[in-house]
């Protein structure tokens, strides 16, 4: 693959040569236009080009060539921070996406006094579980696609858009009112699933699996983008490391790494990276101080009762109160 940086006194027609002659070199080509530069990915065997003879071009800053394998997620192909609105609330560059809910979805009262008591304090979306993946059989499964419609009643409800976990292909028949589809940590190398979203028209938040490097994430996020679905969100929710202390251990190099690679909007999973509920506050607010374009934790009304995670979920006064430090902290390292 190869990039080719317009100059920003390129016109529109110009512009449209450029690419029809590439095209005609039997290329494809995808348009980004930044805030200070539009650039032109060149997608396809691009070893016979000459990179010199479109550096002379009028209309031609510089060319590049990408020798990683990740193409459309990297920071090289699209220079700006990707920006996604979802149900009004955006997420990407200086934006902080406050995500929050139980990790599973219980029963209505449950899920629909969080999501009124979290948006009171803050939150911009609302997450629960429907589809669960426990390492125990015997563990509760979430309650499927009753779940699903429980969640939209809190939407309803509340306003706050939703994100739910995505566990096959064949669920996504469930999913058409969800605004945000999750991929978990176990299935963010099942590429059938992966290829399927890319045939999707929303946000997917993608989760780092356990044992997964920052550049095997970002290449599942190539394989959503690959198939025509740019709205990819990372997320970085702790990996298995030789450490017991905590649940997994909290990578919050992520955050900078992938935002030097990849214009993706970076988010954290502090509940799942510690599994423990006191120390939900601290990780957050390192991952604020980090550059973390949000995060997505785990929130219950009653902890003790909760039939999964409760050890790791805040109430939804702590979640409150870690909203405002949350504020604190970017006011103070903007």
């Amino acid at each position: 693959m190869m990039i080719v940086v317009l100059k920003k006194n390129s016109t529109t027609e110009q512009r449209a040569d450029l690419i029809e002659w590439i095209k005609s070199l039997g290329l494809d080509v995808h348009l980004s236009e930044g805030k200070f530069q539009t650039i032109l990915g060149l997608i396809g065997d691009t070893a016979s080009i000459d990179t010199e003879l479109i550096e002379g071009l009028a209309i031609v800053e510089k060319v590049t060539r990408i020798t990683e394998q990740f193409k459309k997620a990297n920071r090289k192909f699209h220079d700006d921070d990707s920006v996604f609105d979802v149900g009004g609330a955006k997420i990407g560059d200086g934006n902080f996406m406050l995500i929050a809910g139980p990790c599973s979805v219980e029963n209505e009262e449950q899920i629909c006094e969080i999501a009124e008591r979290v948006k009171k304090a803050g939150a911009h979306m609302l997450r629960g579980g429907a589809f669960k993946p426990r390492t125990s059989p015997y563990d509760f499964q979430g309650l499927h696609a009753d779940g699903i419609e429980l969640l939209l009643k809190a939407k309803k409800l509340t306003g706050l858009p939703i994100v739910t976990e995505l566990m096959d292909i064949s669920q996504l028949k469930y999913f058409d009112d969800v605004d945000v589809i999750q991929v978990g940590a176990r299935n963010m190398q099942n590429m059938e699933l992966l290829k399927a979203l890319g045939r999707e028209n929303k946000p997917v938040l993608l989760k780092r699996g356990l044992a997964n490097t920052v550049k095997e994430l970002l290449m599942s996020a190539e394989y959503i983008m690959a198939g025509g679905n740019e709205q990819v969100i990372l997320c970085e929710r702790g990996i298995r490391t030789f450490e017991t202390a905590t649940r997994n251990t909290l990578d919050i190099s992520a955050v900078p790494v992938l935002q030097e690679l990849s214009h993706l909007p970076v988010i954290i999973d502090p509940s799942h990276a510690c599994g423990i509920a006191r120390y939900v506050r601290p990780l957050t607010l390192a991952a604020a101080a980090a550059g973390a374009n949000g995060i997505i934790v785990e929130v219950h009304n009653e902890p003790a009762r909760a039939l999964c995670d409760g050890p790791q979920s805040l109430t939804p006064d702590e979640f409150g109160d870690l909203v405002q430090s949350i504020e604190k902290v970017r006011e103070a390292i903007l």
